[in-house]
């Protein structure tokens, strides 16, 4: 672990060059390197049918909170992560204006992948759990991209 590495500030330059997240309304906080909550409230451009969220954008909260966590952690050896793969159980309808949190957290670590699982919940519903998720990151270098200027200055 680089411990001279400010995770904050990595996790807010992250917040802003991720569009996606902004766009959907996505709050990324991070408890530590490999816990993470990501907080986003259902919109009118989330639904699918009257007063029910699109299960797509689900998946996209549970691969932002799946990869969170492992680029959280990732970040702390000076690494990025990439999704392999994911899977995702989804047990209740999230409805317009619901207030959903992901909890991610790292499950395994390897050489190369990591692996993380999410809960994804509705405090405004009493915390009622809407999905289930595991997700597999590939773990790489940050000198791989373009951005690693960005979020690792002085490392060329």
């Amino acid at each position: 672990m680089n411990s001279s590495l400010d995770i904050s500030a990595l996790i807010a330059t992250y917040n802003q060059i991720n569009h996606y997240g902004r766009a959907n309304g996505m709050m990324l906080h991070v408890d530590q390197p490999g816990n993470i909550r990501y907080t986003m409230r259902v919109l009118d451009e989330h639904l699918s049918s009257p007063n029910t969220c699109h299960g797509g954008v689900l998946a996209g909260l549970m691969d932002a909170a799946l990869g969170a966590a492992a680029l959280s952690l990732a970040f702390t050896a000076g690494e990025l992560v990439s999704t392999v793969e994911f899977k995702m159980n989804y047990f209740h309808p999230v409805y317009l204006h619901d207030e959903l949190e992901a909890h991610g957290s790292i499950e395994h670590t390897g050489r190369t992948l990591l692996v993380t699982t999410t809960t994804i919940r509705c405090p405004s519903r009493d915390n009622l759990v809407v999905a289930r998720g595991l997700g597999t990151f590939n773990r790489y270098p940050a000198t791989k991209r373009d951005f690693r200027d960005l979020l690792f200055p002085g490392t060329a």
